[in-house]
């Protein structure tokens, strides 16, 4: 099994904006009072274009789809959420907090997707939502994967259930290393990848977020499966998004980290070059407007695509 692939889909937004039914449990959104919903989705399509193109200049290969017009999903950018594939040959689609981005989840969009990975199996874990208390895993927000020692990752919250992670790692064989990790204001951080990355030979990881009791037990996870761990800062987490990374590969086999600009920007010299030692490069882009209003960075914008090895 690979960390990492040089495939990846991104959807193209239409309407893209401040989500209320998210910001309920997503400290890190903004409503932007001072632009109107049509400069927001206008400037969130030029970043997305930007991304799109800087990352099929290192050789990446970009898949993207439209969002249909008037579809009433602002957090279609952020596909990551309701599917994962894997090299098993498995399409993995997750219940969903918020009901307008149950939206997301398009048959023509599942059909592609199953196409592009050649997927034999499609597990469906949206029922999940039909209990009579509903309860989440929101895909690879939730789950920071190893997927090379099959590890899943997850800092438990409301978007993030145990039991439903269970039935994910039961199915594809992971083995799940669950912890607390807390937001700026005391609460449950939403999502595993604001605060964590994990890559081929190293984890990046802002390990104050993680409740005490947890600390030592995720360190030790990670170091004994091989990771050198990168600490970042609760600052340069929850202002900066720099534990929103993801590395991928271009059709060359090099690797790339990809964040935000703002998180590359808060990183010390010493964490950027220790990160440039262990990439063949570092792309940094400019998703102000995506970040402050959606409450997620670049890695939330890209859906890695695993073909059956």
């Amino acid at each position: 099994m690979k960390q990492t692939t040089p495939t990846i889909l991104m959807i193209e937004p239409t309407g893209f904006g401040y989500n209320p039914e998210a910001a309920a449990t997503n400290s890190f959104q903004q409503e932007l009072r001072d632009f109107t919903p049509s400069q927001v989705q206008d400037i969130a399509l030029l970043e997305f274009r930007n991304a799109v193109s800087e990352l099929r200049n290192l050789g990446v290969e970009v898949i993207t789809i439209r969002d249909p017009e008037n579809a009433g999903t602002p957090d279609s950018v952020f596909p990551n959420n309701w599917f994962s594939t894997h090299a098993e040959g498995h399409l993995v689609t997750y219940p969903m907090a918020s009901p307008s981005r149950r939206n997301e989840r398009r048959q023509e969009v599942i059909e592609q997707i199953k196409d592009a990975c050649q997927c034999e199996g499609h597990i469906t874990l949206e029922f999940f939502e039909e209990q009579e208390t509903p309860v989440y895993l929101e895909g690879t927000g939730s789950m920071v994967l190893d997927r090379v020692n099959k590890i899943a990752y997850a800092a438990v919250s409301p978007r993030t259930n145990e039991d439903v992670l269970r039935q994910f790692c039961d199915k594809l064989g992971y083995k799940a290393v669950t912890f607390v990790a807390y937001g700026a204001a005391g609460e449950l951080i939403y999502h595993t990848n604001v605060m964590m990355c994990v890559g081929d030979t190293y984890a990046v990881v802002a390990l104050e977020t993680v409740a005490e009791q947890d600390r030592e037990m995720l360190r030790t996870s990670l170091t004994d499966n091989g990771k050198e761990i990168i600490e970042i800062s609760k600052g340069q987490t929850y202002q900066h998004f720099a534990g929103n990374m993801l590395q991928v590969e271009n059709q060359q086999g090099e690797r790339i980290l990809v964040m935000s600009k703002a998180a590359y920007e808060s990183l010390t010299p010493k964490q950027q070059e220790r990160l440039l030692a262990l990439n063949e490069h570092i792309l940094y882009l400019p998703i102000h407007m995506i970040e402050k209003a959606g409450g997620g960075s670049i890695r939330c914008m890209i859906a890695e695509l695993f073909s059956k090895q």
